[in-house]
């Protein structure tokens, strides 16, 4: 075997987006035509790596799934979305991992600290369950213990260590600058090292103060850095010349973020691919491996003392997060970063009596708080119930009204501990969206702790955040920006219900008289019932109820209709006599996008199936032209079923007239269903491929029609889609040839 072993990291991480009310992530207008981030770096960087090409001079030859060959971490937040959103991504992930452990003995992928906290800045309670919830994460997703750990932009420090070896982790990884120092292990003739003198070929051990130890594998800043910023992402030859380059006796270690791939570089996944297949083929004896295998193959020969208080990404230690250090990314010279301490400190101030009110109604409620909050990821993760959770961490009786304020205390440090993503301070503003996400996490725990006793979070939050200013005039301080984007954001039972009827209204599932519905977000949910019901008026009974939480709370309803019917407004009765009116016009932007798509996605599979049903003859009726016939009788009402007459002729394969042809192509390529079709196109072709054999005969047939009508394919799904069956199917040469695959 070759003594020279390559292992490139993927870091994969977004900024946590979920509304903490609804905890589902709403429409960002930014990403757009995406419905969010998530979802744009998803197509543009997560998903390629799965479906990665080998391109030759006649169509694809491979696909590579990267996560197969490549070392990585997920965010736990991420991961979820991931999980919820992209099963067929999220399948190909964990195969990545599995495939990995059976060639290697250890797998791909290490676990990453679960609301990427900066860990050295973070409290020991902190600190401890940022690792718990992070272990029990990767644990209920690869079915494994999880042998690395990501520390947060690699921040570190001797405690963070300490918290990482108390829960078994084996390995981490550092930027080489980290290192301050290096000894034979078993001597302490210890030899100042930097960036450029260190062995960052080999594995470090760290002694530590409780005795415990624990691995440190550098990364190769040089090369890491050329991945993403110096373009060597744009040739595969050139990237793999520089990583042989750089070979020596040992493991070169390279860290990226993963959305380098694609999102950041276009193709860069195809790069990647190319350098993953030269080491599978160990050219230049460099061969590919991951570290847990290196380590133990190769146990580290030297200790290493780390720079405390250190990070990749800010060269002042970690003040990128707690102070005006210079470090920003954003490109507005002359800004500043002053907001930042503020911030630290004023979450800083809040988390510290979060933790207090835990603890001291926590005694009256859990058996051992501590215990029940570290373990609280178990149950976030899915590996326990409910049920089981209660009966091993409660000590009060299920009937008894604490267990409410229970699982409330629970979900208030899960938002207190969200509200230190690090990317709240990372970029050059206030009044970006991370900083502001991180403020609205906050408003969530306070709201939570004021409901189960505890009051003035908010004023003293704001006494101190209040001296942060944004760079840009018309958002003000952080106050403004605390009343005008965050407190709108909150949610009462009024709009909760408000929302939950446009939502039921839009969608044509609206309760009648004597009639229920439900609207479920992840966060909460709420059943209606309606007792009156007419067009001008509408009145009910609601049920509310949090996840994670035992409490449900009823309210009654009254809907004025007789303004238009999502402009009104709903009276909301509380049980304690309490009137709320709540105008519907209030619901924020990104929920009133939300209803507005469920809205459009119905109209449209309405509009769709209507169409498709009627319109089967319409291609062998579009006759030929007679004489000196230009244009169609009635060609405006042709033109409106133009989506059924395609569908049709695409998939029947009726014989058609040259002149039908010329028409659905030249309406074609600006008719308003265009995209809606093809969508729809690719959903029913990716079927038929996934289908028997006798459907797939079709296919080229298919295709060809498509070609003939000029309508874009989103081939690489399609590719995709047929690649994954290829490997458990004969691939047909026709086919295959036609969807751009060399075979």
């Amino acid at each position: 075997m070759s003594a020279k072993f390559l292992c490139i990291h993927g870091h994969f991480y977004q900024p946590p987006r979920e509304d903490p009310w609804l905890d589902m992530i709403f429409p960002e207008g930014s990403a757009a035509p995406f419905r969010h981030w998530n979802e744009r770096i998803c197509r543009e960087s997560y998903a390629p790596l799965a479906w990665a090409r080998r391109m030759g001079s006649d169509g694809i030859f491979d696909i590579i799934n990267c996560y197969e060959w490549i070392s990585f971490n997920v965010g736990p937040t991420l991961f979820r979305w991931i999980e919820r959103s992209e099963p067929l991504l999220y399948s190909k992930i964990l195969e990545g991992d599995a495939l990995s452990l059976k060639r290697w003995g250890h797998g791909n992928a290490i676990a990453q600290v679960y609301h990427h906290a900066i860990m050295p800045l973070a409290s020991d309670l902190d600190r401890d369950v940022e690792v718990a919830w992070a272990v029990a994460d990767f644990e209920s997703r690869f079915k494994r213990k999880p042998e690395g750990m990501w520390l947060s932009e690699t921040a570190c420090n001797t405690e963070t260590l300490e918290t990482l070896a108390d829960h078994d982790i084996t390995f981490t990884l550092l930027a080489p600058r980290q290192a301050a120092a290096i000894a034979e292990i078993g001597s302490d003739d210890w030899q100042e090292v930097n960036e450029f003198s260190i062995n960052i070929k080999e594995p470090y051990l760290v002694e530590l103060p409780s005795g415990k130890t624990i691995s440190i594998f550098f990364y190769d800043g040089s090369v890491s850095q050329a991945v993403a910023y110096e373009g060597l992402l744009k040739n595969g030859d050139d990237f793999w010349n520089k990583i042989v380059s750089v070979s020596a006796e040992g493991l070169l270690s390279i860290g990226t973020d993963g959305e380098t791939y694609g999102h950041h570089v276009t193709f860069g996944e195809m790069a990647l691919a190319y350098v993953l297949s030269q080491g599978i083929e160990e050219r230049n004896g460099l061969s590919l491996l991951n570290y847990g295998a290196y380590l133990e193959q190769h146990p580290p020969k030297y200790k290493v003392k780390i720079r405390e208080n250190s990070s990749w990404s800010c060269y002042h230690g970690i003040e990128r997060w707690r102070s005006d250090c210079g470090c920003c990314t954003g490109g507005h010279p002359g800004w500043n970063q002053q907001w930042r301490k503020p911030l630290r400190e004023g979450l800083d101030a809040i988390k510290k009596l979060l933790d207090a009110h835990y603890f001291n109604l926590g005694d009256k409620i859990f058996k051992n708080p501590c215990a029940a909050l570290i373990d609280y990821g178990t149950l976030l993760s899915g590996s326990v119930s409910e049920e089981d959770f209660f009966d091993n961490h409660f000590k009060v009786e299920e009937s008894s009204p604490d267990v409410d304020f229970g699982w409330k205390l629970l979900s208030m440090q899960k938002w207190g501990l969200s509200s230190f993503a690090s990317c709240g301070w990372f970029f050059d503003d206030l009044a970006r969206l991370e900083p502001v996400n991180n403020m609205g996490f906050a408003l969530r725990a306070i709201e939570l702790a004021k409901e189960t006793g505890l009051i003035g979070l908010e004023e003293k939050f704001l006494s101190i955040v209040g001296e942060a200013y944004s760079n840009e005039e018309r958002y003000g301080s952080a106050i403004d920006i605390w009343n005008n984007k965050i407190k709108p954001q909150s949610e009462t039972p009024g709009s909760l219900i408000g929302q939950a009827l446009s939502r039921l209204y839009v969608e044509g599932v609206l309760p009648q008289s004597g009639e229920e519905g439900r609207i479920s977000w992840p966060g909460v949910s709420v059943h209606i019932e309606t007792s009156d019901s007419s067009m001008i008026m509408a009145r009910g009974s609601a049920e509310i109820k949090w996840h994670l939480e035992s409490e449900i709370k009823n309210f009654n309803w009254k809907w004025d209709k007789a303004e238009r019917i999502l402009t009104g407004s709903v009276e909301i009765s509380h049980p304690g006599g309490q009137i709320e009116h709540f105008p519907l016009n209030d619901i924020s932007w990104k929920k009133k996008q939300s209803i507005s798509i469920s809205w459009v996605q119905r109209v449209a599979q309405s509009a769709w199936q209507t169409q498709i049903m009627n319109s089967g003859c319409g291609p062998v009726l579009f006759g030929d032209f007679e004489d000196y016939q230009t244009r169609h009788t009635l060609e405006q009402h042709w033109k409106k079923i133009w989506t059924g007459l395609v569908w049709s002729y695409i998939f029947s394969g009726d014989n058609i007239s040259e002149e039908f042809l010329e028409f659905v192509v030249s309406i074609g390529r600006d008719h308003p269903d265009r995209d809606y079709f093809v969508e729809q196109l690719n959903r029913q072709i990716c079927s038929m491929i996934r289908s028997e054999f006798s459907l797939r005969e079709n296919l080229c047939g298919v295709l060809e029609r498509v070609q003939q009508v000029q309508l874009p394919l989103d081939m690489w799904k399609i590719q995709n889609c047929y690649w994954d069956e290829s490997l458990v199917v004969k691939n047909d040469p026709e086919l295959s040839k036609i969807l751009g695959f060399d075979l």
